[in-house]
């Protein structure tokens, strides 16, 4: 009989990122669930930089709230610092990222795990997998405690077989001082699965009294911060810390080279490939060798502690060359470390053995979630985390799926693009990745999402009715817009002051609002707005809501077309010898492209690395 009372609905193996979504999701969903994870203390540690969102990874984690997810309350109960990125372009390219404390992050995660009906936490390693023919009945830990369960969803991260490289020194470890996990690849290939090896890197970690920052450039968050999560009780920062910039040099980047003969990257030991779009400070100062400096980006890893975070230097070079080098950089002359950057190579499993709600093909009721399945970044983690907690937990009561397309969410299109493409390298969610990008913004998260998650039982009512009166008010904005009128002494000084044709006539205030030179801090402060606005209780969320339905609703469109037209032209041809070179394609898909020769656009548009942006350019070119 096994000491566990209870057999779980859910199992889920691993507390990172994807763990920890998925374990709530499972839970909040009404299914029995248990967490295993090797240390409690470490539930969602920021393995790497301390922070969340970015570019698209900052739409990811807006969906994650608006589906009921917790990684933006999170992020925003213990940001330290909030950005939203790419504000002077179109809204779809606006993306949020926050700055947070690394140890209150993890500490509100256990917190938040803890106070979740369904849910039981468990310390312990697992280091084996319980099948009966094709199907997974449960697991088995280190202290040969067997624990049975309909579904078992492995977020295992970079511990699947870790091994850390810091120059020439090799060891067993998931991350720095913590052990490895075995048994569960061998389990997996013994069942059939094809498995490979990635890897990932961390810069150093330095001691912020030892630095001058007289020397860097101050990097402040936003004035008017905002937050991630769409609840009203979660409130955006009233008081922030400040990032700062520096660079490397020509003499950094040869004192780096100096050790390149003891790196493990460039001595045979590292065959594993890591994120293209994260590299290494050496794979940088290798690939860009023309260039005379790098970005240094300087993060504090929270509100009290002195350890730094050194975006930009990540390396698995040995520790006196990190040293050296670094030490002539601009502030970091007297830099102490508290730990140096190294690599780490990890088992993963191509996506490709999955169904779109992340179950195996191989085995029924066995999801993965996170690093396992090809991908960096805590964001598209917690995601797949979230998909397949949703997804596990209705399968054990026999309900359909929880499936997102391509034009409904850039998690769609992060699940699509693992399953239908596969990865041979870490992958990143970017803007350009997602062809209905203009649809899938932001600032629309919640209006696109929660009213599917709340039919599935996981978004709370409170949020649904929240999304409604949104949607609601916004629409009543545009429409008093649209009806009317303001008189030309009311806005020519503004229009004069923004540098936009006068008007000599009254006009409605919906094609004044839609002038590019005009942003809606200037429409509110007309008299008859400014009253509407108020009188109605319309905030500040529905304000740009009906700012983007305003200036953008071509872009939409043109978006939504252009999508139908690359559904129609999945069966078009490409020559044998069609020139790749010759077009402005980025540079990742002339080398897929020209290493695979697809035969047709449809083919094409799977290869991972080549984003739905190259295809249309590749459309042109074929003259389509």
């Amino acid at each position: 009989m096994s000491i566990f009372l209870t057999k779980y609905d859910v199992i889920v193996v691993g507390g990172g990122h994807a763990g920890s979504e998925a374990a709530a999701a499972a839970a909040n969903l009404g299914a029995k669930t248990l967490l295993v994870t090797m240390s409690l203390q470490n539930i969602a540690q920021m393995s790497c930089n301390p922070a969340m969102g970015g570019i698209a990874k900052g739409q990811i984690v807006r969906e994650i709230d608006a589906l009921g997810g917790y990684s933006g309350i999170i992020t925003d109960k213990t940001a330290i610092q909030f950005k939203m990125l790419n504000k002077s372009k179109g809204p779809a390219m606006w993306s949020p990222r926050a700055q947070s404390d690394r140890m209150r992050f993890a500490e509100a995660w256990r917190w938040q795990l803890e106070n979740i009906d369904n849910l039981d936490l468990y310390q312990d390693s697992v280091n084996g997998l319980i099948f009966e023919k094709e199907k997974i009945v449960g697991i088995k830990t280190t202290l040969g405690i067997e624990i049975k369960s309909q579904t078992v969803i492995i977020t295992a991260g970079t511990f699947l077989n870790g091994l850390i490289h810091i120059g020439e020194k090799t060891f067993g470890g998931g991350r720095a001082g913590e052990k490895s996990s075995t048994g569960i690849t061998e389990d997996l290939i013994k069942m059939g699965f094809e498995s490979g090896r990635m890897k990932t890197g961390t810069p150093p970690r330095v001691d912020a009294r030892s630095l001058d920052f007289s020397k860097m450039i101050e990097q402040p968050g936003d004035k008017n911060p905002l937050k991630f999560s769409y609840l009203q009780s979660i409130k955006p920062l009233t008081k922030q810390r400040s990032c700062h910039m520096t660079y490397t040099s020509n003499e950094v980047h040869d004192l780096l080279r100096d050790g390149f003969d003891r790196s493990p990257m460039f001595n045979g030991r590292i065959q594993s490939i890591g994120p293209r779009y994260c590299p290494s400070i050496e794979d940088k100062i290798d690939r860009f060798a023309t260039k005379e400096r790098h970005q240094m980006f300087i993060e504090p890893e929270g509100w009290f502690t002195n350890e730094i975070y050194v975006n930009g230097f990540s390396t698995s070079l040995p520790e006196d060359v990190q040293a050296k080098a670094l030490r002539k950089v601009a502030g970091f002359e007297n830099v102490k470390f508290f730990r140096f950057g190294y690599a780490i190579e990890y088992d993963y499993f191509p996506p490709t053995q999955l169904k779109y709600t992340l179950e195996t093909k191989l085995i029924e009721n066995l999801f993965f979630a996170g690093q396992i399945n090809g991908t960096t970044g805590y964001e598209e983690a917690a995601a797949q985390g979230l998909m397949a907690g949703i997804n596990a937990a209705l399968k054990t009561q026999e309900r359909d799926p929880f499936i997102l397309n391509r034009n409904e969410a850039y998690i769609g299109v992060l699940i699509d693009d693992l399953i239908t493409k596969g990865t041979e390298e870490p992958y990143r969610m970017f803007t350009s990745r997602a062809e209905f990008r203009t649809l899938l913004r932001q600032d629309n998260a919640d209006i696109r999402l929660t009213g599917k998650s709340n039919k599935i039982g996981l978004a709370s009512n409170e949020r649904l009715d929240r999304v409604e009166e949104k949607i609601s008010k916004s629409n009543l904005f545009l429409n008093f817009l649209k009806i009317t009128s303001i008189k030309p002494e009311e806005v020519n000084p503004i229009l004069e002051r923004k540098n936009s044709s006068l008007v000599n006539q009254s006009m409605k205030m919906f094609k004044l609002a839609a002038r590019p030179q005009l942003d809606f801090t200037d429409v509110v402060t007309f008299k008859k707005v400014k009253v509407f606005v108020e009188e109605n209780n319309i905030d500040k969320e529905m304000v740009e809501q009906t700012e983007v339905q305003v200036k953008y609703a071509g872009y939409i469109e043109k978006d939504i077309a252009n999508a139908n037209k690359l559904k129609r032209l999945e069966s078009v041809k490409i020559p044998f010898n069609f020139n790749y070179d010759a077009t402005n394609i980025s540079t990742e898909a002339k080398q897929k492209l020209n290493k695979i020769k697809p035969e047709t656009i449809s083919q094409a548009s799977r290869i991972s690395g080549v984003s739905p942006s190259d295809i249309s350019v590749l459309l042109v070119y074929l003259g389509v």
